[in-house]
């Protein structure tokens, strides 16, 4: 087995892997971002989930370039994320000028970032798309028909998780997790901000060293990022390793 196979085999297992206490819904799509980059020929990734009124909202992202890009989308209601979510269907776009006709500014603002391509693959079960999974390319030309359909099954492992997790918790809807997953990721987004103006590290490195610290303490991201917001998690305890590591269900 070739190292990328074992990759996306471990990436199966974990995006499976939703039953499990204390399941952390924001760290789950930051997994499915971070390997769609490194098992697909994309060099960015970002992932949109719809809250309880249909509204979609930016949930994770591999660069700080492709969350830009998903709030872009955002702000103009233009973009390959929302047709797809609205569509329940992937939308391919490999050629600049074709795209331009059809979205213009999220196409001049995928230039000014570096990208020539863009892709988003529909996080859906059956008749139900809650979300879609954002892929972006700096060379032209769009994925290989193997790499979306890696791309496609990742998504859909991801769905039946998020949507599995549902089911086990029967007295609450998916709509209110995803709820407390934009509330913690607006507290991320916070802390990410207040770490990087302590440290100077990059916004994309200040979150490497938060979920590096959550995981190897046991920890959930949303509460590493209120004690990083409130300062009673100073940055030399954030870059310590603790003596023993905790066991974990996941694969990292």
């Amino acid at each position: 087995m070739t190292s990328r196979e074992q990759l996306l085999a471990a990436t199966f297992v974990d995006l499976a892997d939703t039953l499990v206490a204390g399941f952390d819904v924001v760290d789950f799509l930051h997994t499915l971002a971070t390997r769609s980059v490194q098992l697909l020929d994309v060099d960015a990734a970002g992932i949109m989930l719809a809250d309880q009124h249909g509204g979609l909202r930016v949930m994770a992202s591999s660069t700080e370039e492709a969350r830009l890009l998903e709030l872009y989308e955002l702000q103009n209601d233009e973009g390959p994320c929302l047709d797809c979510y609205r569509s329940g269907a992937p939308v391919v776009r490999d050629d600049l000028s074709a795209m331009y006709s059809v979205w213009p500014s999220f196409t001049e603002q995928l230039r000014q970032l570096g990208f020539h391509s863009a892709q988003a693959l529909p996080m859906r079960l059956r008749d139900e798309t809650i979300g879609a999974l954002n892929l972006f390319r700096i060379q032209p030309g769009g994925l290989s028909e193997a790499d979306l359909g890696i791309g496609q099954a990742m998504a859909d492992v991801a769905t039946v998780g998020l949507i599995q997790e549902r089911a086990i918790a029967a007295s609450e809807q998916l709509a209110t997790h995803l709820q407390v997953a934009l509330t913690s990721r607006v507290q991320l987004e916070q802390a990410k901000g207040v770490l990087a103006q302590r440290t100077g590290l990059p916004m994309d490195e200040t979150f490497e060293v938060m979920r590096a610290y959550a995981r190897s303490h046991n920890r959930r991201l949303s509460d590493v990022a209120t004690q990083i917001i409130d300062g009673s998690l100073r940055d030399d305890q954030l870059r310590k390793r603790p003596s023993t590591k905790p066991s974990s269900s996941r694969l990292t």
